[in-house]
């Protein structure tokens, strides 16, 4: 019996998402990688195989229930079992609360926090199976507070949050570790070095996040034997005030 593995990263951008994929992928699981753009894979993917491991690419929406159903059966059916779910879909948009429309709160909670339901209830059936797994939610400073002008963002990380806490007491005793990663503070991205350049001036200082640092601390997470599991860890530079 074979005993290959798969990671799925739903979010797997050219950060975060990216590096947690790489992570996984040196310890011999099969990287799963989705995004609504599958065309912007292509770069993660090429990485992976050119350091010597496996790679699958998605175009897959994460707020769509019948697509997430048929991207976690396609992954289960055609490449190996899902070991490791991580949800890292963002959504971080600011308007004043009275210029906000309807339509920007409803697609900011569906990214945040709809989808998050979706991916791990249908990671938690198969793995359910199995009696085994690790499903891990990627937070922010939102999710513990709101600020002004973030409503649509820290309303869907509040709600990501709750979810990861209920599914982690119902799944928990079933052999599923579920736990939920705090990310607060600027990541070494693009978009902070074209829009916050005096932030990202901070990183030969280490006062921004490195991302192949966060992926460690997921890896880690995974790792822990249940006697000590971990439901929320955050991260920040040591500079980050809070």
């Amino acid at each position: 019996m074979s005993d290959k593995r798969s990671v799925l990263v739903v979010g797997a951008g050219d950060a975060t998402g990216g590096a947690i994929a790489r992570r996984f992928a040196r310890a011999g699981f099969a990287a799963c990688v989705s995004r609504r753009n599958a065309d912007k894979l292509e770069p993660l993917l090429e990485r992976i195989r050119a350091d010597g491991g496996e790679a699958h690419g998605f175009g897959s929406d994460a707020r769509d229930e019948a697509a997430v159903r048929e991207l976690v059966t396609t992954i289960e059916r055609d490449i190996a079992p899902i070991e490791v779910a991580v949800f890292n879909v963002g959504g971080n948009v600011r308007f004043p609360i009275t210029e906000m429309t309807e339509r920007v709160y409803r697609k900011v909670w569906e990214m945040g926090a709809l989808a998050g339901f979706l991916v791990g209830r249908e990671v938690a059936k198969v793995m359910l199976t199995r009696g085994r797994g690790t499903i891990l939610f990627t937070g922010a400073t939102a999710s513990l507070r709101g600020s002004a002008g973030f409503a649509a963002f820290a309303g869907a990380k509040h709600a990501l949050r709750a979810l990861a806490q209920s599914m982690a007491r119902e799944l928990g005793p079933q052999g599923i570790h579920v736990a939920h990663v705090v990310i607060d503070g600027a990541i070494d991205t693009p978009f902070i070095a074209e829009t916050f350049p005096e932030r990202y001036a901070l990183k030969a200082q280490d006062g921004i996040l490195n991302p192949e640092h966060i992926a460690e601390n997921y890896w880690a997470l995974h790792c822990q034997p249940r006697s000590a599991w971990t439901h929320e860890m955050d991260l920040r530079p040591w500079s980050e005030k809070w």
